[in-house]
C-alpha cells in the first residue's frame, strides 16, 4: 500500500512574490493569470465556433464588449459583497479601482459577461446557443487559470487542515485568529482541478453526442458544472465577511441555484432541439451586417 505522507508533500508553499517589475512597470501575477485565461478562452472558442460554421470575427467583436463587462461585473460583485473594504468608515473607496490587487467575484463576471454577450450576439442577428456552446469549455479553463492568481495573492483559501496538501499562508496574509504556520485547504487548487475536469467533460460530451446535442445544451451544462463546484468550494472558505443563509454561505446557495438553472436549461434546450451548427444564411447575415457597419465608418 502507498503511504500518502511519503508520496505527497507535507504542505504547499505559497509564492513569496506576486508582482515583478519590468523597469518601472509592475507585472502582477493576478493580472497575468486573467490575461492568459482570456487568451486561452478566445483561442479555443474561435476554433470551436468555426467548427459550428460560425464566423470567428463575431467572437472577436463580442470579446471587445464582454471582457470589460466581465471585469466590471466581477469587481461590482466583490464591492457589494464586501462593502467594509470599500466604503467608510472602515473601507477605502480608492480600492474599488485597484483591480490588480485582487478581489474579483467570478459570479458577477459570469453574469454581466453573459448578459452583454447575449445582447451583442443577438444584435448581430446570430443565435446565442452555438456561440455559447463554443465558448463554454474555454471559459472554464480561463476560470481555472484565474484561480492561480488567487494562489499568488494568498487569498480565498479554505478551512484549516492537516492533510498533506495543506496550503501555507505567510503571516502578512494570515487571519488573526490562526497561529503562524497553520495550513489551510487550497481551495484555489480544488476549483482549478474541478474547472479543468469540467472543461474536459464538456469537450468530450460535445463530441461523444455530436449528433444528439441540441444548441445551448453545452452552455447549460457549463452553468450546472460551475455552480456545483462553486457551491462546494464556497462551503470550505473562511474569508470574511461571509453572508450566511441557514447552514450555507449565500454564494453556496447561489451556486446550487446555478446547478438547478443549468439542469432546467439543459432539459429545455433539448426540448427545443435547435441545430448546433449555423446555417449558411445565418453566417451571411452577420457578414453582410459587419461589412455594412464597416462601410459606414469609412
Amino acid at each position: 500500500m502507498f503511504d500518502l505522507a511519503v508520496i505527497l508533500p507535507a504542505s504547499i508553499p505559497s509564492p513569496s512574490e506576486s508582482v515583478w517589475y519590468l523597469g518601472p512597470i509592475p507585472l502582477r501575477a493576478y493580472g497575468i493569470c486573467i490575461l492568459i485565461g482570456i487568451l486561452v478562452a478566445i483561442y479555443l472558442g474561435q476554433r470551436r465556433y468555426a467548427e459550428r460554421g460560425g464566423d470567428t470575427e463575431l467572437l472577436y467583436a463580442v470579446a471587445i464588449w464582454v471582457i470589460p463587462a466581465g471585469i466590471i461585473g466581477g469587481r461590482l460583485y466583490e464591492i457589494f459583497t464586501s462593502p467594509q473594504r470599500y466604503f467608510p468608515p472602515t473601507g477605502d473607496p480608492l480600492l474599488m479601482v485597484q483591480v490588480w490587487k485582487g478581489g474579483m467575484g467570478i459570479m458577477g463576471a459570469v453574469l454581466l459577461g453573459a448578459l452583454v454577450a447575449f445582447i451583442t450576439v443577438r444584435r448581430a442577428g446570430q443565435r446565442l446557443g452555438p456561440f455559447a456552446d463554443a465558448l463554454a469549455p474555454g471559459v472554464l479553463i480561463a476560470q481555472a487559470i484565474g484561480r492561480i492568481g488567487n494562489y499568488f495573492n494568498q487569498e480565498l483559501f479554505g478551512l484549516p487542515t492537516t492533510l498533506p496538501w495543506g496550503l501555507e499562508i505567510d503571516d502578512a496574509h494570515l487571519p488573526v485568529q490562526y497561529a503562524s504556520g497553520s495550513l489551510f485547504h487550497p481551495t484555489f487548487l480544488y476549483e482549478l482541478i474541478w474547472n479543468l475536469l469540467g472543461a474536459a467533460f464538456l469537450i468530450w460530451f460535445d463530441y461523444w453526442r455530436k449528433n444528439k446535442v441540441a444548441s445551448g445544451q453545452i452552455m447549460w451544462l457549463y452553468v450546472a458544472i460551475y455552480g456545483l463546484g462553486r457551491a462546494w468550494v464556497e462551503h470550505l472558505r473562511i474569508d470574511e465577511p461571509a453572508h450566511w443563509v441557514g447552514p450555507l454561505r449565500l454564494a453556496s446557495w447561489f451556486g446550487l441555484g446555478m446547478v438547478l438553472l443549468g439542469l432546467v436549461g439543459y432539459w429545455w434546450a433539448g426540448r427545443l432541439g435547435a441545430a448546433t451548427k449555423l446555417t449558411k444564411t445565418e453566417v451571411e447575415h452577420w457578414q453582410n451586417a459587419a461589412e455594412e457597419a464597416e462601410s459606414k465608418q469609412k
